[in-house]
């Protein structure tokens, strides 16, 4: 132990003196050497006057994205960004810019039209309205394909003018079936006075007036198909009335006979062919 430490000491004498430096504020309140031996930026922060100076002062924090090349196309990474958006935001688009919603609406009201709670359950209505869309949306998805799709791939045409000609085709599909009041409505809160044709619409009004007309339409159908299930349960409950049957629910017995009519007249068919005729 003691020849331990005569060798530190020894050692701490012929040590090599070290330079010490005074400490300092900067204007940011930050303490710094005043002669750092090892600097973290090139130059002092507040001291750049130009692009290339704010370039330079911290290198190691410097990011850059190239996001479009000489012809005004997208990077392949960020092209996949994109498309992993729209992905995420498919099923959104699917609702509001098709006929999904009115169909689906529709579909609700006659199962609480019959009484029949679960049946069919959700993912049949679901299922059932998604290959409705798909047929109703087939001549837009044919067209979208035709004049967007394909010749994007061929290198035919930029981003941009990919965006505009794939929404076209939707935008002409949304425009009959939206009210005009409705679109007034949306112009009214942009604050657009007035358009000279359907294409100074924007998209951004069209499609919240697209997604109330529908809702409405979809209302007033589902009205017409719940008269003649109302009249059964009139019918049925004034019935147990005169029998002095108080205590048992009319829905328990209206309820086979709502089921039984519906059968009778093939609803399923009626329903959903004129929900699809509806759009043409």
């Amino acid at each position: 132990m003691i020849f331990c430490f005569l060798v530190y000491l020894v050692a701490f004498l012929f040590m090599s003196p070290t330079s010490v430096y005074a400490s300092d504020v900067n204007d940011l309140g930050i303490t710094t050497e005043a002669e750092p031996r090892y600097p973290t930026v090139i130059r002092e922060p507040g001291t750049a006057t130009e692009a290339a100076d704010i370039r330079d002062l911290n290198v190691s924090n410097n990011l850059s994205i190239t996001y479009t090349d000489e012809q005004g196309n997208l990077s392949g990474a960020l092209r996949i960004l994109i498309i992993l958006t729209l992905i995420a935001l498919a099923p959104f688009l699917v609702i509001m810019m098709t006929s999904f919603t009115r169909i689906l609406v529709v579909l609700h009201f006659v199962r609480q039209a019959l009484g029949t709670q679960t049946a069919p359950p959700n993912q049949v209505l679901v299922g059932l309205t998604l290959f409705l869309t798909f047929f109703i949306m087939n001549p837009v998805i044919t067209q979208i394909n035709d004049t967007a799709v394909k010749p994007f791939e061929a290198g035919q045409m930029t981003q941009t003018e990919f965006v505009e000609t794939a929404v076209q085709p939707l935008r002409e599909f949304m425009y009959p079936q939206t009210q005009t009041k409705d679109v007034r409505l949306f112009m009214d809160i942009a604050k657009i006075d007035s358009v000279e044709s359907i294409d100074d619409i924007p998209t951004r009004v069209l499609v919240p007036a697209f997604v109330i007309s529908e809702l409405r339409r979809a209302f007033i159908i589902g009205f017409l198909i719940y008269i003649p299930f109302i009249v059964i349960d009139m019918v049925v409950a004034s019935t147990l009335m005169s029998m002095g049957m108080m205590m048992l629910p009319p829905t328990t017995i209206s309820m086979p006979f709502k089921i039984l009519l519906f059968v009778l007249a093939d609803g399923w068919n009626l329903v959903i062919g004129n929900l699809v005729k509806t759009f043409y």
